[in-house]
């Protein structure tokens, strides 16, 4: 399921991260990176904050439907 379905608080793990090759790069740059664990922290005006590898990280809701957890 993508991220911008799991509920605030719950931890998840990284499967895959689609989008294109940039998205990507990006993403996996953040932090974003299969078998990574992610945690929803927040949801604010169309941003959903996250920890990601000990940081924490807002990004657009198009950005986390392409992040897909389990």
């Amino acid at each position: 399921m993508p991220l911008t379905m799991v509920r605030t608080g719950e931890k998840s793990i990284i499967r895959k991260v689609g989008g294109k090759e940039e998205t990507r790069r990006f993403l996996e740059n953040l932090g974003f990176v299969a078998g990574g664990t992610v945690t929803v922290v927040s949801e604010t005006g169309g941003n959903i904050i996250v920890n990601v590898k000990e940081s924490r990280v807002a990004i657009g809701k198009d950005m986390a439907n392409k992040i897909m957890v389990g």
